[in-house]
């Protein structure tokens, strides 16, 4: 048999292998490194992989250790976490209800806005569940919110952090698809190519991410016309309205100033994303410590929480930079470039295809599992074909979000499930996210009908 087709069959059953390991539950930094190894062994004994790839491996660690990008992943986290413990969440939802309470669906509305700005603010969706569920879900089934409405929301609105910047998810993908997008363009040619940066995707994503909240938002209003009985209002009493001005402002400016510091300098070019992180994570401990909850107690938390992220995210790309060189050694990468660039329909097939992939993988594989999988497999294909990378970067983390919210393994579902009520059935649960699912997949159309909604703001900005 051809050795080259030996290679390719070897190449696409380490991809089904390695779904279905995971399926069984296998850690998985550990089954992408040992499922590659496994077919990489084979490979050799097939002649059809040479072991001298695995030397590759050591500059490829180094290279992450040492990417001063990649260090504003761990001060993002940092940031995030430590106005968790500050307690800026609870005060803004507490007010958010109290200004929008005299409204059908207002505390709907609250959760959603709320959630924007921690994803801003923080980018840390599991906190930002988890803080919402504890405070909002018990106050919207008292006010006699429909069950499946009020987890809906609070599960969708705390997933904003992985499209809206300062998101972890796009800062990976912006370094992936600089580097990527250099070899791509040096194939074809071109020894000059446009840089590609996370402050480029950050640009990008911030329309998509607008677009998202607007869409919960009129879904939520849309239940307040349709189904009154679903969100029903919640005044608020006459003693509480006279502080309510003083309260909205104590519980908006800061984290607002917050966001304009650290996005408003990358933004502008003031700031790589690295040292805005640096900034966020600094301004993070000032507004702990002047709500008087900076301590040494807190610091060592947040440190703790945060070093373990990180490291759960960097165990991770470590196993995909194996299964990485040997499905591309092994002639994988040709397999995909030849059926995407194969498909009837063109360019926008192929992106589709992938994006559908990605979608029915979120079913079952994290954000970052898929991103370091399934990114250095098919952007060079699509980069090849001439699809802008920055819209590429950001339509893949609108479609990554969604794997928060799809069951079985929704995190975002397990978050709150650990936060709810008993009496709360699993299935409200279930049920309740799946139209915010569909809003969703209305943005990515969206998106691909209209791109520029993408590339209009990074365009404007590099001038």
């Amino acid at each position: 048999m051809d050795p080259v087709l030996i290679g390719e069959i070897l190449a696409a059953l380490m991809f089904f292998g390695v779904i279905g390991f995971l399926l069984l539950g296998f850690p998985v930094a550990f089954t992408l490194a040992g499922v590659s190894l496994l077919f990489g062994s084979v490979g050799i004994a097939y002649g059809v992989f040479d072991p001298s790839n695995f030397g590759s491996l050591p500059n490829r660690y180094i290279g992450f250790m040492t990417n001063e990008v990649l260090v504003a992943v761990p001060l993002f986290i940092f940031m995030g976490v430590m106005l968790e413990r500050s307690q800026i969440a609870e005060q803004l939802l507490l007010t958010m209800g109290k200004l929008f309470g005299n409204m059908r669906g207002g505390l709907g509305i609250s959760v959603v806005l709320v959630g924007a700005m921690l994803a801003a603010s923080t980018g840390v969706v599991g906190a930002t569940v988890v803080t919402m569920g504890l405070i909002s879900l018990p106050a919207m089934l008292r006010a006699g919110y429909n069950p499946k409405l009020a987890t809906g929301v609070i599960c969708a609105s705390g997933t904003l952090g992985q499209i809206i910047p300062p998101s972890t998810v796009l800062i990976f993908m912006g370094d992936m698809l600089s580097g990527i997008n250099s070899q791509v363009q040096m194939a074809k040619g071109n020894f000059a190519p446009t840089p590609v940066s996370v402050g480029d995707l950050f640009a990008g994503a911030l329309l998509p991410g607008m677009l998202l909240v607007s869409l919960y938002l009129a879904f939520v209003l849309f239940k307040a016309v349709t189904d009154p009985s679903s969100c029903p209002a919640t005044p608020v009493p006459a003693e509480e309205k006279g502080g309510l001005l003083r309260e909205v402002l104590v519980a908006l400016v800061p984290p607002l100033l917050l966001i304009l510091a650290v996005l408003g300098s990358i933004l502008g070019g003031i700031a790589t994303p690295t040292e805005a992180a640096s900034v966020g994570a600094v301004g993070a401990m000032v507004l702990a410590a002047l709500r008087w909850r900076l301590s040494f107690t807190i610091l060592r938390e947040t440190m703790i929480s945060t070093a373990t992220i990180t490291s759960m995210v960097f165990v991770i790309l470590l196993g995909a930079s194996v299964f990485s060189v040997v499905f591309r050694m092994m002639g994988g990468d040709n397999l995909v470039h030849e059926f995407l660039s194969n498909l009837p329909g063109g360019t926008m097939a192929a992106v589709a295809v992938v994006m559908l992939i990605m979608f029915f993988l979120g079913f079952i594989l994290d954000t970052f599992e898929i991103i370091f999988i399934v990114i250095p497999i098919t952007a060079p294909v699509l980069l090849a074909l001439d699809v802008d990378p920055v819209w590429l970067g950001v339509i893949v983390g609108v479609n990554l979000q969604t794997s928060f919210l799809t069951p079985p393994f929704g995190f975002a579902l397990f978050y709150l499930r650990g936060v709810a009520p008993a009496e709360l059935p699993t299935s409200a649960i279930y049920k309740g996210i799946l139209p915010f699912v569909m809003l969703q997949v209305v943005a990515i159309a969206i998106l691909f009908a209209f791109p520029e909604i993408v590339t209009w703001l990074p365009r404007l900005i590099a001038g």
